[in-house]
């Protein structure tokens, strides 16, 4: 049966289309209107959606979309242009009904291939591969949907294919991007994973994409820190990819989340690497790339971030190093260096919560009042002096150097040679640097 044929699902409505909010009780037709209120979100299910949201979708506006989600690659901006004008229900049926008009803006060669795409799919049964996985299937319209991903415009995913049990709406409004190349050094990996930590320990989520490299790095440095972290797949939800990372993965999904574009079943392939990195940048509202040669598929990330109007930041390496050669091309415009989590924050978060103010130790010359430090300055480095003669270098009256060289001597800067005065005896005097 193809997908056309199918009815809308009045009853018995399959489990993971059931995202529409709960309905209130209905108010009294007679007296005055009852005030409407706010249930608290009690984190076991997603929380309302703001005022201004749209609708959720319909089931069967929901279930066109699954299936457009097999018919479609990601960011497929000629479907994306149609679905801004037509029901998803409307596309679908012109796609599967033999004979139908090609839609605006589609070539010949475009139309056949998405019909022939269409042909035989079965959005009932990728909706039970996702159940069963304990996922499920968001739309925009949805109230866990993250409405950033919409600056993204005609390449908005359609839907997204989700595991795990937090809202993706509110780990992504605190969460950060972290990036970079897949074969990368220790110095990086060190660096994803502190960074990751610092995040993950002061409640941001850390975003990436599951593979090898900074991603990896960056996934465990924020679940080592208790923190929650979002894989962004290439590939089904279902499908454990790089086959390396089925543990990483398995963890990711029960203590984060996984989220993908393509359904159930459905295995990675060059192009959708690249593509699932847009949505990495528009999900988070800065992206960090921590390592990255110049052919990096992290600077498609990054890029794409600064189209968006999202942070960008970097973290420098060796000057030496061609795998850090990327990020200081960035930094060399409009990324921003950054050496810890507290330096994201600042660029990221909320006003007012910046990074420490950072300076080296205080020494004990610090302490002395500038006339004092003067009469220091003017003591000669190996032979000794005597109180007029540093009067003169110094400038300052002979009988306040004298109560100076008292001063110094108490602190152990100088020491007195007879009438003269001199250095204090390394070992004996503080430190001058």
């Amino acid at each position: 049966m193809t997908t056309h044929d199918t009815p809308p699902h009045d009853s018995g409505t399959h489990p993971s289309l059931r995202h529409e909010p709960r309905q209130e009780p209905p108010e009294p037709e007679t007296g005055p209107k009852a005030p409407s209120t706010t249930r608290p979100h009690n984190g076991t299910s997603p929380p309302e959606a703001p005022p201004d949201s749209p609708a959720p979708p319909s089931d069967a506006e929901r279930l066109a979309r699954v299936a457009l989600t097999r018919i479609a690659e990601p960011g497929d901006t000629l479907v994306g242009g149609w679905l801004a004008t037509l029901p998803p229900r409307a596309i679908l049926d012109a796609l599967t009904t033999p004979g139908a008009p090609a839609l605006p803006d589609a070539s010949p060669r475009r139309w056949a291939g998405l019909r022939a795409r269409a042909q035989n799919i079965r959005p009932e049964d990728d909706l039970e591969s996702i159940t069963r996985a304990g996922g499920r299937f968001l739309c925009p319209g949805d109230p866990e949907w993250p409405r950033q991903l919409d600056d993204l415009g005609p390449a908005r995913p359609i839907g997204l294919w989700v595991r795990g049990t937090p809202s993706l709406r509110t780990l992504a409004l605190r969460s950060v991007a972290l990036v970079g190349s897949r074969a990368c050094t220790d110095y990086g990996a060190h660096c994803a994973t502190h960074l990751a930590a610092g995040l993950a320990e002061r409640g941001w989520s850390v975003v990436s994409g599951a593979a090898y490299g900074i991603d990896a790095a960056a996934h465990r440095g924020a679940l080592a820190a208790g923190g929650p972290t979002l894989g962004v797949l290439a590939c089904g939800v279902d499908v454990g990819y790089p086959s390396g990372h089925q543990e990483l993965i398995r963890t990711m999904a029960e203590r984060g989340l996984l989220l993908a574009e393509l359904p159930p079943g459905a295995h990675p392939t060059r192009p959708r690497f690249i593509l699932r990195n847009r949505v990495i940048a528009a999900l988070t509202p800065g992206t960090v790339v921590v390592e990255a040669a110049l052919r990096s598929g992290a600077l498609v990330t990054a890029r794409r971030a600064l189209a968006l109007g999202r942070h960008l930041m970097g973290v420098p390496g060796p000057i030496t190093s061609g795998l850090s050669q990327g990020v200081h091309q960035l930094l060399r415009g409009e990324a921003v260096v950054i050496t810890d989590a507290d330096e994201v924050i600042e660029m990221v978060g909320m006003m007012g919560e910046l990074a420490p103010q950072r300076r080296g130790p205080s020494v004990p010359r610090d302490a002395l009042n500038a006339e004092c430090s003067r009469v220091l300055e003017a003591m000669p480095g190996r032979a000794s002096a005597e109180p007029a003669g540093l009067a003169r270098a110094a400038g300052v009256p002979t009988r306040l150097v004298l109560a100076h060289l008292h001063e110094l001597q108490a602190l152990g800067f100088v020491e007195r040679d007879g009438a003269h005065w001199r250095l204090a005896r390394p070992g004996k005097a503080h430190s001058i640097e």
